[in-house]
């Protein structure tokens, strides 16, 4: 038996042994702990919006439970509603190509190298640049909201979003008539459904029972963040049409080369119109309203007096919810959990609702088919598009608790990259597949100076695909997952063998021609970033027993790599360097900004022979009293806490998740909160489920109970997976 294959065993023995020592305690009462986390709106504050939303599919609303009020909402957390489905490109009237973003960028490898890059000059290369960086872009697919001119007339607003169910219940008073407004999203259609009902008399002679929906319509902005509405836009630019019958009407959705449609019905005394280019009004004839809306990318067979017959599931408002009810039920006691609430410090609390509210965001907004985007299905970040170095943070806690169908449908997009992924390594003379960073679902690289030299994405794949052969239950699970993911492995870790570069003179292999992780540092003279050594060896440590399993001989040259894998470097004082090249990491402070990323070599990553883990001591404390966090991102918290429990520092692994840091905020509704730009940052919440994931269950060898806490916490969970 060779020493992969004993790794292999050991870790699966010692993984089954965690979780059974876990289950053996009472079990958690999950209604329990995810509902004291409710959130609780009680004023329009522009960064208290909530969302129901089904992983492919989010609708985000104010606290009148729609989207009454967008442009109070646009700066905060934006009322956004999208699909995964939903993209719009302007008119390429020039005729703009990728490779018209394509320059040669000699690293004196001996061949060239084709990078797709922000190119100033000439002018139409700019355009194309500006173009391709732009196109495709998220669609805002429509606003809904009540037809109330603005705040001032509301009162006693008492909104609660109930995780267990996810329905967002909303009450408040508008000039003295008390509005009650449901709102759920259901589980298996880009549908939002609303019960909307009325108390109170009438007031000045006007009747109670006025309910108004407004469905509104923006032309995209094509913006780089923002909430893609541009209202100002020509009316003309977009057209907006509307079918209506008796209970159901269809809206059709024309914008330039995108179509989509809108299908509504409708339970109550009601009629719809046109009141605008771009306005239409559901208008009940009383104090009582129901609704759902379906927005879809293709028309139905069916005419407009049926466009309510979605589904059994998403009929009317009452079947919707109950359909959102059981999935989020389904969801919660789905794979792990973890419950705080007997643990006696007061940050307890504090941490189990960062846990539970970010495990509610990951299933409303990231559950789908494609990688996400940092803004999940919010608003606009980087024009919509997902950059594949982000799906370790939006991902790998799937894998780790124990809800491996969530990660495989969004590993799967892989394969769809796979042929434009082969064509980057062979433009820049590779071998093997070569993962963009910015991209979308037709998997085109978007132009872009740093990253296009990012490879910190290359080895997620293989790690991902571990992660699920890991959490397979039976052998033919596990044999699915290698014939699944077999080549895509093979193909990435054959890219990664290529890159790495032999150096004669130290005889040894390096990193180089590459942005790291942290991405302060040059391409042109960055030789071995210690997060991206690490991580090669581990990724190619895992190929090579991907090959194994399958009955394959190891790859010889992958072999040679990573028996002669540069080490990481250190300096004087015995503090890693952020690249064996950045010699002045600790003296500029520049090298002290941006991601702390040399900590993810042991965290992110296992023990290795590359690595000393009391030089990695020394360099955490150093990071720990001198980096610059006032400059890092949400996920660095989550990554320290990672590093911190493999070096047995429990009591910091804490401190880290809980660091009092802006970019370590979490909103009401458990968003983490960057900056103005960035109000939403979905890899943080992703980073915090991974690291008290590893936190609880460990990681291959790790013998201690519950490592990544302090002794004295009472921390329950079950069904987590140790980490590699």
């Amino acid at each position: 038996m060779n020493k992969q294959i004993r790794k292999i065993i050991t870790a699966a023995v010692l993984g089954i042994a965690v979780v059974c020592s876990a289950a053996a305690a009472e079990k958690i009462n999950r209604f329990k702990v995810v509902t004291r986390h409710n959130p609780h709106v009680t004023n329009f504050d522009s960064l208290s919006s909530l969302t129901v939303g089904n992983g492919q599919f989010a609708f985000t609303v104010d606290a009148t439970g729609l989207q009454t009020f967008p442009h109070i909402y646009a700066r905060g957390v934006p009322l956004g509603t999208m699909s995964e489905w939903g993209w719009h490109s302007f008119p390429n009237v020039e005729g703009f190509q990728a490779k018209d973003a394509l320059a040669n960028h000699d690293f004196r490898r001996g061949h060239p190298e084709y990078y797709s890059l922000q190119i100033k000059h000439p002018e139409r290369t700019r355009k194309a640049v500006d173009y391709l960086r732009a196109n495709p872009h998220r669609l805002h697919l429509g606003t809904i909201g009540l037809d109330i001119s603005d705040t001032s007339k509301i009162r006693g607003v008492n909104q609660t979003l109930d995780l267990w169910t996810g329905k967002i219940d909303s009450k408040f008073e508008h000039e003295g008539v008390k509005y009650n407004v449901e709102t759920v999203c259901a589980p298996d259609a880009d549908c939002v459904a609303s019960s909307i009902s009325l108390e109170g008399g009438a007031k000045d002679n006007k009747p109670a029972g006025n309910i108004a929906v407004a469905f509104s319509f923006a032309y995209p902005s094509g913006g780089h963040c923002d909430d893609a509405c541009q209202w100002e836009a020509d009316d003309n630019m977009h057209k907006t049409t509307l079918e209506a019958g008796k209970n159901s009407a269809v809206i059709t959705r024309e914008l330039d080369n995108a179509v989509y449609y809108i299908y509504v019905s409708w339970q109550g005394l009601a009629d719809i119109r046109q009141t605008g280019q771009h306005k239409i009004v559901l208008r009940a004839k009383g104090g009582r309203l129901s609704f759902t809306a379906t927005f879809q990318e293709s028309p139905r067979v069916e005419g407009p007096s049926n466009t309510g017959a979605i589904s059994s599931a998403t009929h009317d408002f009452v079947s919707c919810a109950k359909a959102s009810a059981n999935r989020w039920r389904a969801y919660w006691n789905e794979g792990g959990f973890i419950d705080l609430g007997n643990v006696k410090d007061q940050r307890a609390a504090e941490l189990e609702r960062r846990i539970i509210l970010s495990q509610y965001l990951m299933g409303a907004q990231e559950a789908g088919n494609i990688p996400p985007q940092e803004t999940g299905l919010t608003y606009n970040s980087w024009y919509g598009k997902f950059h594949l170095e982000m799906t370790w943070w939006h991902l790998v806690h799937y894998g780790l608790w124990n809800k491996p169908r969530l990660l495989d449908r969004q590993l799967s997009w892989y394969a769809t990259a796979r042929d434009k992924a082969r064509a980057i390594a062979q433009r820049q003379g590779f071998k093997g597949v070569r993962w963009m960073k910015m991209t979308d679902p037709s998997a085109e690289e978007a132009p872009s100076n740093v990253g296009s030299f990012l490879i910190w994405q290359q080895p997620h794949l293989i790690y991902m695909a571990e992660l699920l052969y890991r959490a397979a239950k039976t052998d033919e699970e596990r044999k699915g997952v290698l014939d699944k993911y077999g080549q895509l492995v093979d193909e990435t870790a054959l890219f990664m063998t290529d890159f790495a570069e032999y150096d004669s003179v130290n005889d040894r292999y390096i990193l180089r021609g590459c942005i790291p992780a942290q991405e302060t540092l040059k391409a042109d003279s960055t030789i071995n970033p210690p997060f991206e050594l690490s991580y090669w060896l581990t990724a190619l440590d895992i190929a090579q027993g991907w090959r194994a399993r399958r009955g394959l001989e190891p790859d010889i040259e992958t072999q040679q790599v990573m028996d002669k894998l540069s080490p990481l470097a250190y300096n004087t004082e015995g503090l890693y360097l952020a690249a064996e090249s950045a010699i002045n990491t600790y003296t500029d402070r520049r090298m002290t900004s941006d991601h702390p990323a040399l900590l993810g070599a042991f965290g992110m990553m296992p023990d290795s022979k590359l690595l000393d883990k009391t030089v990695m001591a020394r360099t955490l404390r150093w990071i720990w009293d001198n980096w610059n966090w006032d400059k890092t991102w949400g996920w660095d918290y989550p990554m320290a806490a990672m590093t911190c429990a493999r070096l047995g520092e429990a009591d910091m692994a804490v401190d880290a998740l809980l660091m009092p840091k802006r970019t370590n905020t979490y909103l009401i509704s458990g968003h983490n909160y960057q900056d103005k730009r960035l109000r939403v940052y979905m890899p943080g919440n992703g980073g915090l489920l991974t690291a008290v994931a590893m936190m609880c269950a460990g990681w291959d060898g790790c013998t201690s109970p519950v490592p990544g806490f302090p002794k004295d916490w009472d921390v329950k969970w079950e069904e987590l997976l140790p980490m590699p």
